[in-house]
């Protein structure tokens, strides 16, 4: 057996593994990329930790704590409850603001399970209380969070953009954010209507206010700034940080804390303190926003490297507040970060190795090159309904990169946006971290029937999608 079809068996094995097994696929490719490295290629360590990508690194580090640290201070509760107010609380409106908060959350850098781990909880709180179906609003999350993931200043954006520039072939930033966006905002008025939204739409009423008239901005009374969840928790060292902020809070019971909080850092009880909440802003609030906005024109008008620059905006908030803001640093999503360059790492030793060439050779030896575009389609689909989107991007971008270089008459611009979205979208499945969430956020559902719905529905878009993204951008 050549070391190449080893590398290929070790890659496959490791995706079992991390989806068998609660283990991070980081690790389990780090130790890949050193056996393999070591004694398949016979490689030294040093060779072997050349790839790894110290900018893609620095890039989800800097973005991750940012985007911590506008979770911790409120920034993104008092969002959504200003788009709740725009639209004067109506029904129908409520899953659109969640599908469009949650794009806009993976858009500036949130990783996509942190986004759904926020707006899910609130997205099917609402559905419980106001009669929306539950299956509609946690698909219109997740297709919200994987529609804005490809923005080229995202972490799916920035793992895809990276390699296609470091393959040297052509590469458009917002055409791979546009199809993703655009994709999955069809699905999402799909299933707006699939699930009852003309229904919601005829209904004329306004969500009621706590105090019994008017709009209510947030009708669980949920306090404006929630500690980042999900796969941003990093245990010990944020529950450390968190201790210290009630430490100092006690010492200084005149102080008010960012969220608008009293001095025990609850937020104030009742339809008034509710309402209190709902109206407060902070200086914190408006420097977060300006920082996203500075974030945004700095890397795509001035070019400047996302990670420096993300770190910067987060260092300037963090001596805003500097002890509300200690935790962001333990909520970089670490676990993601040690997949990601795990995974990367062990790409760059199959592709010293000669495998990434000889699988592109091997594709592009097939008979049809559009029927070889549309298998990889499918690859990654079938994978990722199963395993981590950015371990598969990770690893299967660059063994497409071949196939596209040898002139096969495959768009590469098109192909890479086919393969992205067919990547991603599949994330519904109840197998993937997303599904999950929606499945164990559902309030007042049979979770078994919720379950096998999930199941179908993510069956139907890992066999639909790859089809539908190929035809649109590929063959067409």
């Amino acid at each position: 057996m050549s070391s190449q079809m080893i590398s290929i068996y070790v890659l496959v094995a490791m995706f079992i593994l991390a989806t068998v097994l609660p283990i991070n696929m980081g690790v389990i490719a780090f130790v890949g990329a050193f056996l393999v490295g070591t004694l398949v290629a016979g490689m030294q360590t040093k060779g072997i930790m050349a790839g790894f990508p110290a900018e893609l690194f620095l890039t989800l580090v800097g973005i991750t704590f940012l985007f911590a640290q506008a979770q911790n201070n409120g920034t993104i509760t008092w969002l959504v409850r200003l788009a709740l107010r725009a639209v004067g609380g109506r029904i129908a409106a409520i899953p659109w603001i969640m599908f469009g908060t949650a794009a806009l959350l993976t858009a500036v850098g949130a990783v996509s399970p942190a986004a759904v781990a926020i707006i899910a909880p609130i997205a099917l709180g609402f559905a419980a209380r106001y009669g929306i179906n539950p299956l509609m609003m946690g698909l219109m999350v997740i297709h919200g969070a994987q529609g804005g993931g490809f923005s080229p200043i995202s972490i799916y954006g920035g793992i895809t953009n990276k390699i296609v520039q470091k393959a040297g072939l052509p590469l458009s930033e917002l055409t791979t954010a546009f199809a993703s966006l655009g994709v999955n905002l069809a699905v999402a008025l799909l299933l707006f209507f699939a699930f009852g939204g003309l229904r919601l739409m005829r209904e004329s009423r306004l969500m009621p206010a706590a105090g019994g008239g008017g709009v209510a901005v947030a009708p669980f009374g949920t306090p404006p700034a929630v500690p980042a969840q999900g796969p941003q928790i990093f245990d010990d060292a944020e529950g450390e940080s968190l201790m210290e902020e009630r430490l100092i809070r006690e010492r200084s019971p005149d102080s008010v804390v960012a969220t608008g909080a009293g001095p025990s850092g609850a937020a104030p009880a009742g339809p008034a303190g509710a309402a209190q909440e709902a109206e407060k802003a902070t200086i914190q609030h408006f420097a977060t926003v300006a920082g996203l906005v500075a974030l945004a024109v700095l890397t795509l008008v001035y070019k400047l490297d996302i990670g420096f620059v993300a770190l910067t905006i987060g260092l300037l908030l963090s001596m805003i507040a500097p002890n509300l803001q200690k935790r962001a640093i333990a909520q970089v999503s670490w676990p993601e970060i040690m997949l990601i360059v795990g995974v990367s790492t062990y790409v760059g030793v199959m592709e010293k190795m000669g495998t990434i060439s000889f699988v592109g050779n091997s594709v592009a030896s097939l008979t049809s090159p559009l029927v070889a575009a549309l298998l990889l389609c499918f690859v990654g689909a079938v994978v990722s309904a199963f395993a981590s989107s950015t371990a598969v991007l990770g690893s299967l971008i660059p063994l497409a990169v071949p196939f596209l270089q040898q002139g096969t008459g495959v768009d590469a611009i098109g192909f890479i946006a086919a393969m992205a979205v067919a990547s991603t979208i599949v994330d519904v499945s109840p197998f993937s971290t997303n599904g999950a969430l929606v499945l164990a956020n559902a309030q007042g559902v049979d979770r078994d029937v919720f379950l096998r719905q999930l199941m179908n529905y993510g069956a139907i878009v890992t066999l639909v999608a790859p089809v539908v993204v190929w035809l649109l951008f590929v063959v067409l």
